[in-house]
């Protein structure tokens, strides 16, 4: 899969695990924080263990440690990057 696709895939997981139906892939920045205002996804707490759980089980990726989310899971492209670089 190439990096394109990958955060293709990661802005749609996002919109259905937290159901922001309202807003649709293209909308989202792949360099603007996730959990910004400015993504526009409104994203809280519950998200981020939505999305959380999500990655563990659409990529194997496990992030137990709250500061490593908050590392990892800043934009699309770094999410990306972290996924690309963890199943190599």
């Amino acid at each position: 899969m190439s990096i394109e696709e990958l955060k293709y895939k990661l802005k749609v997981m996002i919109i259905e695990e937290c159901e922001k139906e309202e807003i649709s892939a293209d909308d989202i920045s792949d360099d603007v924080e996730i959990f910004s205002h400015e993504s526009g996804l409104d994203l809280d707490s519950v998200d981020a263990l939505q999305i959380s759980m999500a990655l563990q089980h659409h990529y194997n990726i496990r992030i137990p440690d709250p500061k490593e989310f908050r590392r990892v899971v800043t934009t699309i492209n770094n999410l990306a990057n972290y996924i690309s670089d963890k199943n190599g």
